[in-house]
């Protein structure tokens, strides 16, 4: 059936056309919800008609709104609210809207068509020094619901990861396990071998402190302090080997790189992350001094006294950039270079999006601005979805100092809330173990998700793990709990033979409303694709959620004596629990059956 907006925006065209005798070709139509405290369903926002009706706003809305009822049957009524024309669509579009709906279980989940946009998505991008925080959390979450919401919406979808397993900060952690570690191992410690990467990192962090606090103690300055450190100039020295390719650095960076790589592996899983392709760093920084070289050639950086390479980007409002350091190693600005071109060689995309931290903006317009300087037109689809950081109650989180919230203790500790808090509720009688195991993961992971992408990704936010796991307003275990009434409704409903059919002319007004609520996922879909807001979704979804509990509060389903009122009624429960099913996948949330 044709969607309410076609339907009101080629008629209303149409109107101006007859009315105006004026052509309407090019004209756009505005078309939102009606606010709540207007009666109606849709708007037209009437001013843009203005110059072409040579009237008033108001004049123009209520000609408009006299052809539109007059001409479309499914137009009912109308008002006026100064420029603005509400309408009222009847009963009987929403009634063939649940017909067309109702069995739908795929409803609002598009699939890519061929010649689909291609958007590249990059996110988790994780440091081989330490184990994931919540910060790579709220990251990796963020990634997984855009790439969801974007095939949704019709792209197609490369999803990829950036291991930045090179540089200063990871040999920081291969010294300090080298100097210290005793041969350690993840089986010898029993830790996940992230985990222990992270411990040799703040090991190096507490050892430096230490090193230079004697340093200045002696009367040394900062900056010379920095200079003498014996234990930095150690961990320089082992960037310089790395580079070189000495067999014995190499050795021990890929022994322990993949002590890190299984940790992850154990992490995204819980997380129910993946990706199609994974990038390394070590292998895509050497293409970047290429793409440097090319550069210096044809004139776009330049090259300082100490032989360092730089750009100067004053003239478009930035600063200067090194590129390549004096004695020749790359900075993050090369590697994400050579990333970034090996990518678009490899694939052919419409957009490349970088999920990354707020912090790295400046960044991010340097990379975009050199790549588009180098004459890669493909730079113009290049995005940064950029979002705020994860506070605590006590604040910040700081990894060198090992005051982070590890991803594995969060998730473990969520679940466990969840445990407690539903044996507390009594929400877990005829589960057996396996089941009621299951239901914990289920409600932890859900809230911890949930609580983050209900948040705008631009926006920072603050974490409180016991706010998040309330079976109360506007939290993941609310909505899996409605879920979870509406399958057992369903289930009720087999047990009677109650069957779900609409074989009626009229519906009440909240019926109608929980309709509108869901047509509009569509809509929200599209908005949070083009956005880049997992939020919108998540929101959307406790505003349906919300309409249907005062529903069922309200309409009696199981019990409605009336055949055909309650078949409309277990057909509307379908819909709605479809719409709920999907929207918290596009958020990467499980919703079960049964709590």
């Amino acid at each position: 059936m044709k969607s309410i907006e076609n339907l009101i925006s080629e008629n209303t065209k149409q109107a101006i056309a007859s009315i105006y005798n004026v052509s309407s070709d090019g004209i756009t139509v505005t078309i939102q919800p009606t606010r709540k405290e207007f009666e109606g369903d849709f708007t037209i926002v009437v001013f843009p008609f203005t110059p072409l009706t040579k009237k008033g706003p108001e004049q123009t809305a209520k000609d408009l709104g006299e052809y539109l009822k007059r001409e479309v049957a499914e137009i009912e009524d109308y008002n006026v609210i100064k420029g603005f024309l509400n309408l009222v669509i009847n009963k009987a579009y929403w009634i063939d809207f649940l017909k067309a709906s109702w069995s739908n279980k795929e409803y609002g989940i598009a699939k890519p068509a061929d010649g689909a946009n291609t958007i590249m998505l990059e996110y988790s991008s994780p440091n081989t020094n330490k184990p994931l925080h919540l910060g790579h959390v709220r990251n990796n979450l963020i990634g997984l619901a855009t790439s969801r919401i974007l095939e949704a919406a019709g792209n197609k979808v490369i999803k990829v990861n950036l291991v930045n397993d090179r540089g200063i900060h990871i040999c920081k952690s291969m010294l300090a396990w080298k100097k210290w570690g005793d041969g350690e191992t993840p089986e010898s410690s029993g830790m996940k071998g992230d985990h222990l990467i992270g411990k040799y990192y703040v090991l190096f962090d507490k050892n430096y402190k230490q090193e230079m606090k004697d340093l200045l103690a002696a009367g040394m300055s900062e900056e010379d302090a920095e200079k003498k450190s014996a234990l930095m100039g150690e961990a320089r020295e082992m960037l310089l080997k790395w580079e070189a390719g000495d067999k014995e650095t190499i050795d021990l960076w890929k022994m322990m790189n993949t002590w890190v790589y299984a940790g992850f592996d154990v992490t995204y899983k819980m997380l129910g992350v993946s990706f199609d392709k994974i990038y390394y760093e070590s292998q895509t920084y050497l293409l970047g001094k290429e793409i440097v070289a090319e550069g210096l050639e044809k004139g776009v950086f330049f090259k300082k006294q100490d032989g360092s390479v730089w750009i100067d980007l004053t003239a478009d409002g930035l600063d200067e950039k090194v590129l390549l350091r004096s004695d020749g190693t790359s900075v993050y600005m090369t590697q994400d270079l050579g990333t970034a071109v090996s990518r678009s060689q490899e694939f052919k995309f419409n957009g490349l999006v970088y999920i990354v931290g707020n912090e790295q903006e400046y960044h991010f317009k340097v990379l975009f601005l050199i790549l588009k300087k180098l004459g890669y037109a493909w730079a113009n689809g290049c995005f940064h979805l950029s979002y705020g950081m994860v506070e605590l109650p006590e604040g910040k989180m700081k990894s060198r100092e090992g005051t982070v919230v590890d991803a594995d203790d969060l998730m473990n500790e969520m679940i466990k809330t969840a445990e407690e808090t539903t044996k507390a509720l009594g929400k877990i009688q005829n589960f057996d173990s396996e089941e009621a195991a299951k239901l914990y993961k289920t409600i932890g992971l859900g809230a911890l998700k949930y609580f983050i992408l209900k948040v705008d990704p631009k926006k920072k936010m603050l974490f409180n793990p016991k706010e998040s796991i309330d079976f109360e307003g506007n939290t993941g275990p609310f909505i899996q709990y409605t879920y979870a009434r509406i399958c057992s409704l369903q289930n009720k409903a087999k047990e009677l033979n109650y069957a779900a059919e609409i074989n009626v002319t009229d519906i009440s007004k909240k019926e109608k409303e929980i309709l509108i609520k869901v047509y509009e996922f569509n809509k929200i879909i599209a908005e949070a694709a083009t956005s880049y807001s997992p939020a919108l979704v998540a929101n959307y979804v406790y505003e349906l959620v919300k309409e249907y509990n005062q529903y069922y509060h309200d309409y009696p389903v199981i019990k409605e004596e009336n055949v055909d009122l309650r078949s409309l009624r277990i057909a509307i429960s379908q819909l709605v629990g479809s719409v709920i099913h999907n929207g918290m996948w596009l958020l990467g949330i499980d919703v079960p059956e049964r709590m």
